[in-house]
């Protein structure tokens, strides 16, 4: 794939290496037993267990302070936790009877900040972590993960010379080259613009699978986790909210909050009657609930479409807002004190002013009991 950047007014342009020529390597398995941290009197990660196979990519998400950096820290022996284990295949990284440091865990570690040293060149960055090698060894390894993030013509340079994207790509050489177990990423994408952010994420997620090292991914961005990951962990306030694939935590979230951390929700309250949860924009299944029992019913925005006059709640539009390849509606129902945010491909959204039927895909709504805590 081809990666552009604009650097001093100039597009430098740069393809990535051929795909499936970066080194593999025996993939670890990372285990978190009951694993707790506190910073003075704050609890920083609080009883987390969760198990990731040889192999797989997790992203760990969540909002900002929620505990995932933590985490990622403890895994990289960086910090130790006060309870709880940490093993790689089995074998004790950190607890009550060990605790084995960062530089024999056999991690590949990959900071926000790409934390390159400015004193070394390109090449020298990417061999610091094959000290073990003699030195022509160390290189050869070095220029060939260069090669792969296409970076093989800058060796000789040092990491102010390049762009953001370039020294993201250099930390990621760096990181793979000597072959880990388990690679770990601390928000590696956050500092790129959103263009390029797509295409190295495309990229890295290749590299990734090519290296078929167990891969754990911090980040509080819910779209780069559900394109990247295998599973996702869930974080809130220092404790493990949800585990499971993308489809499985999107279409199945734990709690109201969850949902709401995936999408901007339309939420509104409905009662039980005869299983169904009513409200002004229909009725939506809510099985095992009390008749009358108040509940809390979250539409999300893209689950609206134009229906035939008749066949669907009635709405006028306030107010449209073309984003692209789509259009942002704000519309009132009957019944309803707050407008309905409605997001619909551009082209088939109707204007402001216009009154029209709406149908509802059910997929795309989720119904709780009234205070959020657990989905019906």
């Amino acid at each position: 794939m081809n990666t552009a950047e604009f650097v001093n007014g100039t597009v430098k342009s740069h393809e990535w290496g051929p795909r499936g020529t970066a080194g593999a390597t025996f993939a670890g398995r990372l285990t978190f037993e009951d694993v707790s941290l506190s910073f003075g009197p704050i609890p920083a990660v609080r009883g987390v267990s969760f198990d990731l196979k040889p192999g797989e990519i997790v992203c760990l998400l969540g909002p900002s302070g929620c505990g995932k950096t933590t985490l990622l820290r403890i895994a990289a022996g960086i910090e130790r936790p006060e309870t709880g284990r940490v093993l790689i295949d089995d074998l004790e990284m950190a607890g009550p009877k060990n605790f084995v440091p960062p530089e024999k865990r056999n991690i590949g570690l990959m900071f926000q900040d790409f934390a390159l040293f400015p004193h070394m060149s390109i090449i020298d960055n990417v061999a610091f972590g094959l000290r073990g090698l003699r030195r022509a060894d160390a290189l050869n390894e070095a220029r060939h993960a260069l090669k792969r993030v296409g970076l093989e013509d800058y060796e000789r340079d040092y990491p102010h010379r390049l762009s953001g994207g370039e020294q993201q790509r250099v930390a990621l050489a760096r990181a793979i080259v000597p072959r880990p177990q388990v690679m770990l990423m601390d928000e590696p994408f956050s500092g790129l613009d959103q263009r390029l952010r797509d295409s190295v994420r495309a990229e890295t997620l290749a590299l990734l699978k090519e290296t078929r090292a167990t891969a754990m991914l911090v980040t509080h961005d819910p779209v780069e986790a559900l394109g990247l990951a295998d599973r996702i962990l869930l974080m809130r306030r220092g404790r493990l909210i949800q585990a499971g694939t993308p489809t499985e935590i999107y279409r199945r979230p734990a709690d109201a909050e969850a949902a709401r951390f995936f999408c901007d929700m339309n939420e509104l309250t409905g009662r039980i009657r005869n299983g169904q949860a009513e409200t002004p924009l229909g009725t939506f299944p809510a099985q095992s609930r009390a008749e009358g029992e108040a509940v809390l019913v979250m539409v999300r925005p893209q689950a609206f479409s134009a229906a035939p006059a008749g066949l669907g709640p009635e709405g006028f539009v306030l107010a449209e807002r073309f984003i692209g390849d789509a259009t942002l509606l704000t519309v009132i129902f009957k019944g309803l004190e707050e407008p309905v945010a409605i997001r619909m491909p551009a082209g088939t959204a109707p204007g402001q002013g216009t009154s029209l039927a709406f149908s509802i895909d059910p997929a795309q709504v989720l119904v709780f009991t009234a205070d959020g805590s657990t989905p019906i």
